[in-house]
């Protein structure tokens, strides 16, 4: 008679669950975005956060998700807004002659003076970054 096999799981760690980990981009999110635009301290605090999601990436401190063994055919599908977005933006930037042509990151500085939609900028950006840090 064959012994059942066992089934082997590995439990994530407890500060690697989305309860430990969105509190504390949220923390991050919320002070990153009290400072200026293009401040010191601001440009302080981003380099300090990529730079340690940098070192997290490349080590082997956080366990990994497995990739998709093939990206799906509808994905390729947002490379048509990325690139229309990096041709009017590189577009604009080169023609730019004042305030004529601004380009979309000119456009966004008028939203992101306030401080909890710099927030919510920077709570994207950690999570995006930290989306590619557990691949």
């Amino acid at each position: 008679m064959e012994q059942p096999r066992e089934l082997v799981v590995e439990a994530p760690r407890a500060w690697d669950r989305p309860v430990v980990t969105v509190p504390v981009l949220v923390c991050i999110s919320v002070v990153g975005g009290q400072f200026p635009s293009f401040s010191a301290a601001a440009n302080i605090w981003t380099l300090g956060t990529g730079g340690a999601l940098i070192w997290l990436g490349l080590g082997n401190r956080v366990p990994r998700r497995p990739a998709p063994r093939r990206v799906d055919r509808a994905a390729g599908w947002w490379l048509l807004p990325i690139t229309v977005f990096g041709v009017f933006e590189g577009a604009t930037f080169v023609m730019s002659v004042g305030d004529e042509f601004p380009t979309f990151s000119r456009l966004a500085d008028p939203l992101l003076e306030d401080p909890m939609v710099r927030s919510a900028a920077w709570f994207a950006w950690l999570a995006a970054f930290w989306g590619l840090v557990r691949r």
